[in-house]
């Protein structure tokens, strides 16, 4: 299948590890040039090198929570070029009790998992609207349609991730821009695996057993009844990107192998 990626500029926010690195490189495989993204400069400046072997990579350290170091990435990308697909991945998450969780802790959910995509949406979408081409992919959850009692503050960015996908979809009406939100299942990322080897220990397992048997007594619903890998998830991502997948917008695509039981 022709993607026609090639000479693309593609931007991935939170693209040093994880699903944004694994679809940076990805999206270079299909000829694409992109521009990663991390807070700390020395790891933005280490993926570029690595990821570098497949193609033209850029680099730009910024902490997408605060809206100068959003406006410092936005005029540095355009400077590289018009950014022709943007990847809002950027996220994180922890398991905490809900009444534990503090006002500061949901303004830093909101201001890092969904604040950095509105401020990079606010600006690239416009122009994608004016030159009538471009892509937007949200990497949401399967969390933001089934939310986990655990991770309430997490599941609640994500559920904004999906509406904000569709209502920007809704702006392109009539255009060859589209707009949609991408939601990963369990996926093994380095983040995951940190967290595994915790709960395992907190639960007096040994991390192998524990990760063996997660789907089993945690996910039993999921049809795979694994992990996704990251390329896996990232291969939706370079799709959904390409004019391969024109005719999709606006939808919430999931990659969550089965966990939600509906049609």
């Amino acid at each position: 299948m022709e993607l026609q990626l090639e000479r693309k500029l593609i931007l991935i926010t939170g693209s040093t590890s994880g699903i944004g690195k694994a679809a940076a490189k990805s999206f270079l495989a299909e000829g694409a040039e992109v521009i990663v993204n991390g807070r700390k400069k020395e790891t933005v400046e280490r993926t570029v090198e690595e990821l570098s072997a497949y193609g033209t990579v850029h680099g730009i350290a910024a902490d997408l929570s605060r809206q100068d170091e959003a406006d410092d990435l936005m005029k540095r990308a355009g400077g590289i070029g018009e950014v022709d697909i943007l990847v809002n991945n950027l996220g994180f998450f922890e398991v905490k009790d809900f009444a534990e969780v503090t006002d500061d802790e949901w303004t830093r959910y909101f201001e890092v998992n969904v604040m950095s995509a509105v401020r990079l949406c606010r600006r690239f979408l416009p122009q994608m609207l004016e030159r009538n081409s471009g892509r937007i992919l949200n990497i949401s959850s399967e969390a933001g349609v089934k939310p986990l009692a655990q991770m309430i503050p997490y599941s609640m960015t994500k559920t904004a991730l999906i509406s904000l996908s569709r209502g920007m979809a809704e702006m392109t009406k009539g255009t060859n821009v589209t707009v949609n939100s991408v939601l990963p299942g369990p996926t093994w990322t380095e983040g995951v695996a940190s967290y595994m080897e915790g709960a395992a220990k907190a639960a007096g397992e040994d991390t192998d057993s524990f990760v063996r048997d997660y789907f089993k007594v945690n996910e039993p619903t999921s049809l795979i009844q694994r992990y996704a890998t990251p390329e896996e998830v990232a291969n939706t991502i370079v799709f959904l990107a390409s004019d391969a997948a024109s005719a999709i917008n606006g939808i919430a695509q999931r990659v969550e192998g089965g966990i939600i039981r509906s049609i």
